[in-house]
């Protein structure tokens, strides 16, 4: 099997759908021999912010000096973004190699893909004797697959807000229940900032597990300046910090990722200040307000949620420009009006299309709501089509937004890597 084959494999998993729950993948570790035990693992799970934090945290343990591995979904170019060993992804030849062993290995285990990667990853991590492992929750976290976790060394949670709603309820309180099933008994928790329903359930989570919490905004916390933020932790204090991710939100996510190094340390685990402040300078993640470097005025955002839109909104405001016109495409399983409430007040023009995705809402939907809020819209039927007309039209003191779906950020990244092609499109 080569590494086209394992992925046709791996997505013809899909047809077992989202199956929350954790006993395939208990028994599917337990007859590897459970990896997941051979390493200390920080597992993130929340709403927003997930895969920065992780991002964070997976380069100051890297930066102390530790093997690291780091487990995030989903990807934006390649399947082996998923997988990664201090900053290097997993090749191609060993996703081909594990794909075969473990369809042998789980023999009548009906795994769903992200079961099935998850195994892939552990099993990964394990034999390549990484000291720490970074692991994100795919969604909920209760019933999640990563889950199957006993014994993590902390647990964080990001902020939550309405999100997969079909699967985690429509109520934050049950979302929050979902997202605080992370919890582990006398496992330190990070918590970062939350509504008052949502820290209420989490808090009380933590109380009925005896697991530690720490909150941030009362013990922990990030206070911005123009060009970075002072971080003000439980145990250190950690001036003038440049985070190498732009957004005041990203000082919120970071700052959840040195707490968390925070209480590692507290565990014994040998990390310096110097690597802290090297980590968040050095963290890198891509497609969360990323300024493109071959196209200056273009800006590139995964927000796909209302907490997302909110963040993006609040950095628009920052922005000193004439206009924004925005690409926009939504999945199906997404609420627009929230997004869109949030960005119009913020975008002069809309370019509306579908994200590379099954499911999509509709982009007649999109300019409709567009229309009746006094902002012009158009629909194109792909990303690129979107893109190029928007650069097209972007005034010279105007930017280009790509925002509400990361599937649709991975478009317009493959579609810019090709610059040539825009280029001569625009001539």
């Amino acid at each position: 099997m080569d590494f086209h084959e394992s992925l046709n494999y791996l997505y013809g998993l899909q047809k077992f759908g989202i199956k929350l729950g954790l006993d395939n993948i208990r028994a599917l570790l337990a007859r590897l021999g459970h990896p997941e035990r051979s390493y200390g693992v920080i597992h993130v799970g929340g709403t927003n912010g997930k895969g920065s934090v992780c991002a964070g945290l997976a380069r100051i343990l890297r930066e102390a000096g530790f093997r690291v591995g780091l487990y995030t979904s989903p990807h934006l170019h390649s399947f082996t973004e998923r997988i990664q060993i201090d900053g290097e992804a997993i090749s191609e030849a060993q996703v081909a190699l594990y794909t075969d062993e473990l369809r042998m290995l789980s023999g009548e285990i009906p795994s769903t893909f992200f079961e099935f990667t998850t195994a892939m990853a552990l099993l990964h991590f394990q034999r390549q004797k990484v000291d720490f492992v970074v692991l994100e929750v795919g969604m909920g976290g209760r019933l999640d697959a990563t889950n199957a976790i006993e014994r993590p060394r902390v647990s964080v949670i990001t902020p939550v807000c309405r999100d997969h709603m079909a699967h985690l309820g429509a109520e934050l309180s049950e979302i929050a229940a979902e997202k605080g099933g992370i919890i582990k008994s006398g496992i330190p928790l990070v918590i970062g900032r939350q509504s008052p329903r949502a820290l209420e359930v989490l808090l009380a989570l933590a109380t009925q597990r005896e697991a530690p919490a720490r909150l941030c905004g009362r013990d922990f916390g990030p206070h911005s300046g123009p060009a970075g933020f002072t971080y003000r932790g439980m145990d250190v204090q950690l001036d003038h910090l440049r985070p190498g991710l732009i957004g005041a939100h990203q000082h919120e996510n970071l700052s959840l990722a040195l707490a968390a190094a925070e209480e590692l340390r507290r565990q014994g685990v040998p990390i310096s200040c110097s690597a802290m402040r090297a980590g968040v300078a050095g963290v890198l993640w891509p497609g969360r307000l990323e300024w493109w470097a071959g196209h200056p005025r273009v800006l590139l955002d995964g927000a796909h949620n209302e907490g997302g839109a909110a963040v993006l909104a609040a950095y628009l405001e920052t922005l000193e420009n004439k206009g924004v016109r925005w690409v926009v495409g939504i999945k199906g399983d997404k609420d627009p009006q929230s997004i869109l409430a949030l960005l119009l007040p913020k975008v002069t023009a809309l370019y509306c299309t579908v994200p590379p995705v099954e499911d999509a809402v509709s982009p007649a939907i999109l300019v409709a709501t567009a229309e009746s809020a006094g902002r012009p819209a158009r629909v194109f039927a792909s990303c690129r089509e979107a893109l190029i007309a928007a650069l097209v039209d972007c005034g010279e003191e105007e930017i280009v937004l790509v925002a509400g779906s990361l599937f649709l950020v991975a478009a317009a990244r493959e579609y810019l890597l090709n610059g040539e092609s825009l280029i001569s499109a625009q001539g």
